[in-house]
């Protein structure tokens, strides 16, 4: 397994990205979205997730980020967020109105097979293609490219106006999470 996308300097930011497996578009529901949010929102406040910019986008989620607590490296709080995240959401998936739940859950399942660490359901993919941010000019391309990506995809005609991404944050409008946007700066290169 190569090591180019591995978290190995907790001091720094990360531009990441989770990806639900097969690229499935779970993130159409509110209630899913909600529980990402929450879940991001717990990091934040117990384990020192800080966040820079962030876009979730139906099947995945594209954030830059890093952990400032001692207690807590970058790798640990993504293996808990998503072990949690994973675990809530197909909950939900069994117990809520879902139109694809049998297709989606036998997805899940068929992705878990063979693996020793998984119990039921394989919901995020391994790994979170972590690349580490070096300077500036990489911070900002990965910010316009995590701002741009509902455009790209036709969801929204500009960044500002998709719910789900940090973009409202640098609009200075209303959003469902909070970003640090000064201490990059002074991190930066």
């Amino acid at each position: 397994m190569s090591d180019k996308y591995k978290i190995f300097d907790n001091s720094k930011a990360y531009f990441l990205t989770l990806t639900v497996v097969g690229w499935i578009d779970v993130f159409t529901r509110k209630n899913h979205k909600q529980t990402l949010f929450n879940s991001l929102r717990y990091c934040q406040k117990e384990k020192g997730l800080e966040i820079y910019a962030y876009c979730l986008m139906p099947s995945h989620l594209h954030i830059i980020a890093k952990a400032v607590s001692k207690r807590h490296s970058l790798s640990d709080i993504l293996r808990d967020f998503k072990k949690f995240t994973s675990k809530a959401i197909v909950h939900a998936i069994i117990n809520e109105p879902e139109s694809r739940r049998e297709w989606m859950l036998s997805y899940f399942k068929k992705a878990a097979e063979n693996l020793k660490n998984v119990k039921d359901y394989k919901f995020w993919q391994h790994g979170n293609h972590a690349e580490i941010i070096e300077s500036n000019k990489f911070f900002d391309q990965k910010l316009n490219y995590i701002h741009n990506n509902p455009v790209d995809e036709q969801i929204v005609e500009r960044p500002e106006d998709y719910l789900w991404s940090s973009a409202r944050n640098y609009a200075g409008l209303s959003n469902y999470l909070e970003i640090v946007k000064e201490s990059i700066k002074l991190e930066r290169i």
